[in-house]
Order: structure tokens, then sequence, then C-alpha cells
């Protein structure tokens, strides 16, 4: 008797990672939504008034920097859970979504600084508004990508190893808020 060839495997189901794409997708148009808010409230208190920045308000650009130069070993030890997670390497995967999720917590403690610093009233004018919805939002989404890296590490390393999806999502997501971040330093910290 002659059988017919099995067919193909099905395709692999996607939708942490397809999910995650669209919401980053998401997050990435508002915050370029929101600076755009930011630009226009600024062109146009500078033609009320001649200025922007409240007097007696000064931003502390050490810890915004910070914040800036940390993402660059937080998408690399982003890269590096999913290279160790291919490799079958739990322990290696482990370090480094614990680090990602430490310098996300050491991000918020630099925001947090800064707000301290600045010292902005919570009401008073456009400024003190957009600045906190601005930061407050990047806060929210890094807390979102601290919890991110808690779930993915409770995940991968509780035993569905066979499962790297998600930590390919968790370095996309950590991507996409480096991408939101270096826009938002550019023109809140820089230009002011």
């Amino acid at each position: 008797m002659i059988a017919l060839p099995s067919s193909p495997a099905a395709a692999p189901r996607r939708q942490i990672f397809v999910g995650t794409a669209l919401a980053c997708a998401a997050a990435v148009s508002l915050f370029g939504g929101m600076l755009a808010m930011w630009l226009r409230m600024r062109d146009a208190g500078i033609k009320a008034d001649g200025r922007w920045v409240p007097d007696g308000v000064a931003v502390p650009m050490v810890p915004a920097n910070i914040m800036l130069l940390a993402l660059i070993p937080i998408g690399v030890f982003a890269q590096w859970a999913v290279y160790a997670a291919k490799r079958d390497d739990k322990q290696h995967t482990a370090v480094a979504l614990a680090l990602v999720g430490v310098l996300g917590l050491m991000l918020i403690n630099a925001q947090a600084y800064i707000y301290s610093q600045m010292k902005l009233p919570a009401s008073g004018g456009t400024y003190h508004s957009m600045f906190y919805t601005l930061t407050g939002v990047l806060v929210a989404a890094t807390i979102a990508g601290v919890v991110f890296s808690a779930v993915t590490a409770f995940r991968y390393l509780g035993g569905r190893t066979t499962d790297r999806e998600v930590v390919s999502a968790h370095a996309m997501y950590w991507y996409a808020l480096s991408v939101a971040y270096a826009l938002l330093w550019f023109v809140v910290y820089v230009t002011k």
C-alpha cells in the first residue's frame, strides 16, 4: 500500500510578537503625536510672551543624558537575552533579563530625580502640563517595560524554553521605547 507523505508542519503562531509589534507602533505614534503637540504649544508660548520655559526652572541635563545613554546597554542586554534564549542558555537569559529590568528601574529613578530637582508645580501653565504629560507617559511605558522584563523572565525561566517569541517581543519593546525616549530627549530636554 502506498501512503501519502505527511502534511507540512503548521506555521508557528506568533501572537505575542505581532501583538507587541502593534503595541510598539501605537506607542511610538502616541509619542510622536504628543511631541508634535509639545512643539505646537512651545511655538504658541514663544509667540505669546517670548519664552517657553518658566523663569527659575532649570532642567537638569545630567540625569536626562544618563537616561539616554542607559538605553544603549538596555538594547544590548535585551538582544543578549534573545541570543541566549535561542541557544537554550537559561543562565545568561536570566542575567540579561535581570539587567534590563534593573536598568529600567534606573530610568524611572532618574526621571524621579529630574522631577525633584525641577520643582515644577503640578499646575500652573502649559509648560508644566506638557512636561508632566510627556515624561509621565514615558515613565508609565518604562514601568510597563520593567513588568514585561519580569513576565518574560518568569515565563521563559519557568519552563517555557521553547517559547522564544516572548524574549524577542521583549527586546522589540525596549527598542521602540528607546526610539521614543531619544525623540523625547531631543525635543523636551535639548531644544527646550
